[in-house]
């Protein structure tokens, strides 16, 4: 049981630890100053959320995020979110890819180079199937959370920075709102193809809670760091190399490749939401459906890793402003619905 909830939480965190958050970039574009209690506002919004999707998926043991998107917001919506699920997977998982080009021209090697290693790698990831990723995540992200932890107290330290500082003005609280959006529309489609299988109620609290509590304490100290550096941060692509720059290039090089897994896990996460969706309509294997999917990507690289960010993020986290509402009382009406359904 408690092997299974770690599962699920490392698909969790995998899913939503991809270029933007782990550079820096999007923790940047909606917290930095005043928001320590935005970001615990996101850790409880972002707990809540995991364990109704979880819990929805679960029942109605869904093997794609169709059924889980139809008791969430309803049959008249669903149409309407089934597209913007599609859309948005498929625009961030461009934006992964787009991230590893960025992390490639950081050593001066092509654009190119960091987008044509990360398709060939998950298209190899897929040859497995889902029990291809959920391995992958197991193995990876304790170390990317390792790794990403030490050397944001490490720099806490060295700086020789206050956690709490800034804790006296908080008016920027609202930002949990959008911020936790942005990332419900991927753990909907991503939790929705495993319902069928999640075997206990706790599993779903241990991934839930686990995963908010981690990306929660992740967070307020890696925009605490932020905020030390906030002149800096426009002159860097990844915030998070703004962070390292007089640390040793070993360092450098180690949290790079860190980088580029926690990219690598988002864009599976994604790829598994647009593939298990297809695959409801055309029955191929799902390598076959990676490959096609993956072509159809690649010109859009060219926009530019933070352009994507810029843009899109903000629009996605507003658009999904209905879907949290949604979430975070469905407990709520779903009594309700209940109560006059007997």
């Amino acid at each position: 049981m408690v092997n299974a909830g770690l599962k699920w939480m490392f698909l969790i965190i995998g899913t939503t630890i991809g270029a933007g958050y782990a550079s820096g970039r999007e923790l940047w574009q909606f917290f930095g100053h005043e928001s320590g209690l935005a970001i615990i506002l996101f850790a409880l919004f972002f707990t809540i959320c995991c364990i109704v999707i979880m819990t929805i998926s679960h029942e109605q043991r869904s093997t794609h995020y169709l059924p889980v998107l139809r008791e969430i917001v309803g049959v008249r919506l669903t149409g309407v979110y089934d597209v913007m699920i599609f859309v948005y997977l498929f625009t961030t998982t461009v934006i992964m890819i787009a991230g590893s080009g960025a992390t490639s021209q950081a050593f001066n090697f092509s654009y190119w180079w960091g987008i044509s290693i990360i398709i060939i790698a998950l298209i190899i990831l897929f040859l497995k199937g889902i029990n291809g990723l959920l391995s992958m995540n197991q193995f990876i992200l304790p170390l990317l959370l390792t790794g990403l932890l030490f050397v944001l107290l490490w720099f806490t330290y060295d700086q020789k920075l206050d956690l709490f500082s800034h804790w006296h003005e908080q008016r920027n609280w609202i930002a949990a709102f959008p911020f936790t959006a942005l990332n419900i529309l991927p753990l909907i489609a991503v939790l929705g193809a495993i319902g069928n299988k999640v075997q206990s109620k706790q599993e779903i609290w241990i991934a839930s809670v686990g995963s908010g509590l981690i990306l929660g304490v992740i967070s307020f100290i890696y925009n605490n760091s932020l905020i030390q550096i906030a002149d800096e941060i426009l002159l860097y692509e990844i915030p998070l190399f703004a962070i390292m720059k007089n640390y040793p290039f070993q360092m450098l090089v180690f949290m790079s490749i860190l980088l580029w897994f926690a990219i690598f896990t988002t864009a599976a996460a994604g790829v598994l939401g647009i593939v298990t969706r297809i695959q409801d309509y055309i029955q191929q294997p799902i390598w076959l459906l990676v490959c096609l999917t993956l072509a159809t990507m690649i010109p859009l690289t060219a926009l530019g890793f933070s352009t994507l960010i810029e843009y899109l993020y903000p629009i996605y986290g507003i658009l999904n402003l209905y879907v949290l509402t949604r979430l975070l009382f469905f407990p709520i009406w779903n009594k309700i619905d209940n109560k006059k359904a007997s």
